[in-house]
């Protein structure tokens, strides 16, 4: 029968499908445990399908169900033409399926829809199942063979709390789970080639390769008898519907590097099932002969021996529509394969224990390295030459991040090359200190993310098969042109020239790098393109680029930030609960301009006595950072002006990670000032993301990256550098002027939620899950060595020397140092010209 018209949707309601095929008495307890629904029964319409079940069943459903709407489908169409047919004259906004031989528990409407309320991303639901008597669990998650075959790990065992939490799945079980029903229709619903079996799993699979997720809320609940649906149907059928479906799924929703890696093994290993599920030696066929030496003409086989082989023609005779679908798909497809991997959960599971099917599906697996090509969850290391203690500076905080993100899919280990002090982490945290050390994590990593001199202290990682992702937010170069100052002519250059060349030695080597702004991401193109990572296997690969180097910022935490002490207002001497808070977070260095702020304070101070200064930090927490001269120079000036202690306050050492909403929460406005130069062109300022966090209204200098996305999206007042009367305006407006500082106010709430943890690490995060070498670096490609110096260059002098193992000390901590002076040591004893 053709299908209906679909009539207006009725935002709010939702349609409960039940099929029926020669099983009234089970539908009609199903359909009258919805009106036990804690759900308005004005939004909740049922719509009983009866499929041709030829023995009176839609008059008796019509006189049990008055208030249902009963379906004639007029011919046997299956689960999945069943329920297409009752979506199409379904009017809810959410459409559910309950197997008629099920009932539903009183919340399984109501907590299935709030999940669905609560995220537009979620497209479908899958209710938590148990057996009737609510003992054993039926479906609680669900798995996928990399031959296509859905199945339930958890079937039959005890039910537990640990199935309460919900989660993301691949496929919810067509026994209980919801949809929104524009996504249904829109996505082509229920496959009815299948006719049933696995047509919920290709419609979870579908969804989850569209884009969309499918969600297990286990309080949306159900009960069911268990395959009664499956007594109407011999052993030989369900073989064959199981097998024949699992491999339409796979030419229907693989990509096509996986389809062509497993349907070839896929397809005989339908076929050898099925011979040993006959008990067939197919080695006594070779050679049986009569006794007269013809062949023999028959072979009595059991009819289950044929279920395979069928299922394997009933697939070619379905191929023609099959692959029109799949052109459709793929056309459409927004998450690739490996995104989906995890997902699928245990996919090298053999599933049936037969003697010799298991000894052929291993081999399969092996010959054509299908379990590596599955396997989703890396072994992943993070580096930083940061300390990881309670005080962090950004990049340990960054790379605490990047590891707690990583760390939900991948086995994760955190290492610092300058000390580990906290053992808090949900993820194995290591103090690289040696090359043994290092040599043995990196030994252990599928895939390595960096900070720093990492491929200096692991010279062996550059001819290495490993996939090295550089974060290269920080352009250390531009920095050193600013901190190197104090080096002398030849010690700043050569502090500039060695940094150069440590970051390049990463744009050589780097499967894949992180910045922090497209500005950055410009300007690393073309010091990668000078360095030959711009090619044509790069580009033809992609062209957007993107996949060598992507935009992957700093960002806000995930969860808001909360206040457990005043660690400011009535807690600093000086500081009052009523007064005005400017906050300047974090380290004074010297491409920062403290010093216009402080003149600004003190014009500001004659007409609001009540305004207050607070720097959260002046010393690093890194013992290798040096003093900066900038930090003296505050100092100077703010006892000069008679400010230091009533006007401008300075924390002394370094605010603790898990503290900083203590002192977030006691400011009125979050200030960052810096000088004009090329540092700032490129400089993402990290404390600025803070300030978001704690919906701080902004005051910042004009010519970073933050200048543009304050001033457009409202967050603050952007002001010209070293202009003291335009910053005492700015600050004036943003502390005094209610109205203006409630609209930045919303207005960082707002952006901020755009710059979470969970958004920015996005692209690192898919970059893992499927990790692969640079296309360019696939084949065989040598990193340029460093380059020597002349042998006539200055040495350099003591001062110098001691100032660039400051600048190590800052970089990789002691080892770093240790490593330099060793190497040194080496060239003068060896009488070799000093490397680059």
């Amino acid at each position: 029968m053709s299908a209906p018209t679909p009539p207006p949707v009725v935002p709010g309601m939702v349609s409960v499908v039940l099929v029926n095929y020669r099983g009234t008495d089970d539908t009609l307890v199903c359909a009258r445990s919805l009106a036990e629904q804690d759900w308005p029964a004005e939004r909740l319409e049922v719509i009983v399908v009866e499929n041709h079940s030829g023995d009176g069943s839609a008059e008796r459903l019509r006189a049990g169900l008055p208030d249902a709407r009963v379906v004639e489908a007029g011919a046997n169409l299956g689960f999945a033409g069943g329920c297409n047919l009752g979506v199409a004259h379904a009017r809810g906004e959410y459409v559910a399926f309950l197997n008629n031989d099920a009932r539903a528990d009183t919340s399984w409407v109501s907590a299935a829809v709030a999940a669905l309320e609560a995220d537009r991303e979620v497209a479908c639901v899958a209710s938590k199942v148990l057996d009737w008597d609510g003992k054993l669990v039926d479906f609680v998650d669900g798995s996928l063979t990399w031959y296509g075959m859905g199945y339930k790990r958890e079937v039959e065992k005890p039910d537990s709390p640990a199935y309460d939490e919900p989660k993301d799945v691949l496929f919810g079980t067509g026994a209980a789970m919801f949809v929104r029903t524009e996504v249904f229709r829109a996505v082509g619903g229920f496959d009815e080639r299948f006719f049933m079996f696995y047509e919920d799993v290709d419609l979870g699979w579908r969804l989850n390769m569209l884009g969309h997720r499918v969600r297990y809320v286990p309080g949306s609940l159900a009960f069911h008898k268990h395959h009664a649906s499956m007594k109407k149907h011999g052993n030989f059928r369900e073989s064959y519907l199981l097998e024949r479906n699992a491999l339409m799924s796979m030419v229907k929703n693989y990509d096509d590097e996986t389809l062509a890696r497993t349907l070839p093994a896929a397809l005989a290993l339908a076929v050898r099932r099925s011979f040993e599920r006959g008990g067939v030696d197919t080695a006594q066929l070779d050679l049986q002969r009569s006794p007269g030496g013809d062949e023999v003409g028959t072979l009595d086989v059991p009819k289950s021996t044929m279920a395979g082989l069928m299922a394997v023609d009933g697939v070619l005779e379905h191929l023609p529509s099959l692959l029109e679908t799949r052109r459709e798909l793929q056309t459409r497809r927004r998450r690739g394969d490996r995104e989906l991997f995890g997902l699928f959960r245990q996919a090298i599971e053999p599933a049936y224990g037969l003697p010799g099917y298991l000894a052929t599906h291993d081999l399969l697996v092996d010959a054509l390295g299908i379990e590596q090509h599955f396997r989703s969850r890396q072994r992943v290391l993070v580096v930083t030459g940061e300390p990881l203690a309670e005080r962090m500076a950004g990049p340990a905080i960054r790379a605490w991040e990047i590891a707690r993100a990583l760390h939900r899919d991948h086995d994760v280990v955190l290492a610092s090359t300058g000390g580990v002090m906290r053992s808090d982490a949900p993820f194995r945290l290591e103090h690289a200190s040696g090359g043994k050390a290092l040599r043995a994590l990196t030994d252990w990593a599928d895939v390595i993310v960096f900070q720093g001199f990492l491929i200096e202290a692991a010279p062996w990682l550059i001819d290495s098969a490993k996939i090295l992702v550089a974060d290269v937010y920080d352009p250390m170069h531009l920095e050193q042109l600013e901190q190197a100052r104090d080096l002398g002519e030849d010690g700043r250059r050569r502090a500039v020239s060695d940094i150069t060349q440590v970051l390049n030695t990463q744009l050589q080597r780097a499967d894949y790098l992180l910045c922090a702004s497209a500005k950055q991401r410009d300007f690393w193109l073309g010091q990668l393109a000078g360095q030959g990572r711009v090619n044509p296997l790069v580009y033809d690969a992609d062209e957007s680029l993107r996949s060598l180097i992507d935009v992957v910022p700093f960002g806000v935490e995930d969860a808001p930030p909360v206040q457990r002490r005043h660690a400011i207002r009535g807690a600093v001497d000086g500081i009052g609960p009523d007064d005005k808070v400017v906050l300047w977070g974090g380290g004074i260095y010297n491409w920062f301009d403290p010093l216009t702020l402080i003149r600004a304070i003190d014009v500001l101070r004659r007409e609001h006595p009540d305004v207050r200064l607070f720097f959260l930090g002046l010393k690093h927490p890194n013992p290798g950072v040096p003093d900066m001269r900038i930090a003296w120079e505050t100092r100077q000036l703010a006892d000069s002006l008679g400010l230091t202690g009533t006007h401008v306050f300075f924390n002394e050492g370094w605010v603790p990670y898990d503290e900083r909403a203590d002192y977030l929460l006691d400011a009125d406005v979050g200030v960052s000032t810096h000088f004009h130069h090329i540092e700032t062109e490129f400089s993402f300022r990290t404390r600025i993301l803070d300030y978001l966090w704690a919906s701080l209204p902004i005051v910042a200098t004009a010519g970073d990256t933050f200048e543009p996305i304050i001033r457009d999206n409202g967050l603050g007042r952007v002001v010209p550098p070293e202009d003291v009367d335009a910053l005492a305006a700015a600050l004036g407006e943003m502390l005094y002027d209610d109205e203006a500082a409630a609209r930045a106010r919303t207005a960082v709430g707002e952006f901020a939620d755009t710059m979470r943890w969970a958004r920015t690490l996005r692209p690192l995060v898919e970059f893992v899950r499927d990790a692969r070498r640079a296309p360019d670096l696939a084949v065989v490609r040598s990193v340029t060595p460093p380059q020597r110096r002349r042998t006539d260059r200055p040495r350099p002098t003591v001062r110098q020397d001691l100032a660039l193992a400051r600048d190590y000390l800052r970089a990789g901590g002691v080892r770093e140092v240790t490593r330099r002076a060793t190497g040194r040591l080496r060239r003068v004893v060896g009488g070799a010209p000093p490397a680059e």
